[in-house]
């Protein structure tokens, strides 16, 4: 059986609080500073966009709150399953995870209290997106660059990244570093 960590993951931690946190201060100060559906300049290619979003990314699934709030909790599930099997000895898996988590729990917190997430960074042709949603895309670029980084280093170095070794035997979690 595995034992629980004794010591916190001051790394994940504080990258889930920086992440959730920034996006919930960002979404506030937007949301009593500039009215709903309003810009901010008016007229250039980067702006500020006070707007809401029902649906996921790129607002598909438009008002599928309650899908969408079920899918965002599987997704932290599934987050906190790999960060324990697999994230726990490498600080920028850690810090990954980090940022998708808060980000996820940022967006989840607008899915439930209001329905949908406010959204207010405006670029050129882009959808509108926020903070959680840019904390999510760049943990899941991180982890997509580990992986496939570890990937071509394994075909010329055969040797085996403790992360990706799943042959731990005794039963023991992997340990911080």
């Amino acid at each position: 059986m595995y034992k629980l960590m004794r010591f916190p993951d001051w790394l994940l931690i504080s990258t889930v609080l920086a992440s959730f946190v920034f996006d919930r201060l960002s979404k506030n100060i937007i949301s009593s500073w500039l009215p709903l559906g309003e810009s901010w300049p008016s007229d250039t290619f980067i702006k500020i966009n006070h707007a809401t979003n029902s649906g996921s990314a790129f607002g598909l699934f438009p008002n599928q709150t309650m899908i969408l709030i079920i899918a965002s909790i599987f997704a932290i599930g599934f987050l906190v399953y790999f960060y324990t099997k697999y994230a726990v000895s490498s600080r920028i898996l850690r810090f990954a995870v980090g940022l998708q988590l808060g980000g996820a729990a940022g967006n989840l917190l607008d899915r439930i209290r209001d329905g949908a997430v406010v959204d207010f960074i405006d670029v050129g042709p882009w959808p509108i997106f926020n903070i959680a949603d840019s904390s999510i895309v760049i943990g899941m670029t991180i982890l997509v660059g580990y992986f496939l980084i570890n990937h071509d280093s394994e075909d010329s170095n055969p040797k085996t990244d403790p992360v990706l070794d799943n042959s731990n035997k005794s039963n023991e979690p992997n340990h911080i570093t």
